[in-house]
């Protein structure tokens, strides 16, 4: 079941902890960091309490990612897929799909016609570079972030 989140949502607590166990992935979150996120979010849902979640920005979000960043300085308007996760437990029944194709349907609500993400590249990340290519997302760009070593690249999905 696909459920809108906020802050205040009775299951804040065990989405900050998915978020932290995929920190390499993602990035850590202390509890006012995601709070934050949510209360900033375009578009954040999750599926069956904690089984999975996504976050997602438009163009005009206060947000300081340098990867969100990275986007708004080459595009006047998207939506920016900043975390998705799937518990390990879950994996297999189509959360991610599930919760992309509802960001899609949002975001062509609101008129947009580009969503945005990045995909690790160092370290690597192949399911999730499987899954953005079976969607229809292209590479547009990569760079080295400052925080130690990390890899990224960009990518996005004409709606």
């Amino acid at each position: 079941m696909l459920t809108g989140l906020s802050a205040d949502s009775a299951v804040f607590e065990a989405l900050r902890k998915l978020n932290n166990a995929h920190a390499q992935e993602l990035s850590y979150a202390n509890e006012d960091r995601f709070r934050h996120l949510l209360e900033r979010s375009f578009f954040a849902a999750a599926i069956n309490g904690a089984e999975a979640f996504l976050i997602a920005f438009d163009q005009n979000a206060d947000y300081d990612s340098p990867n969100f960043l990275w986007f708004r300085n080459r595009f006047s308007k998207f939506i920016y897929i900043d975390r998705v996760v799937t518990d390990a437990a879950a994996r297999g029944r189509g959360h991610g799909a599930a919760l992309y194709e509802a960001l899609f349907q949002q975001a062509r609500a609101a008129g947009h016609i580009l969503v945005v993400c990045e995909v690790n590249e160092y370290p690597p990340n192949p399911a999730s570079d499987a899954f953005h290519a079976r969607l229809g997302f292209v590479q547009a760009g990569s760079a080295a972030l400052p925080d130690g070593g990390k890899k990224v690249r960009y990518f996005v999905k004409e709606l």
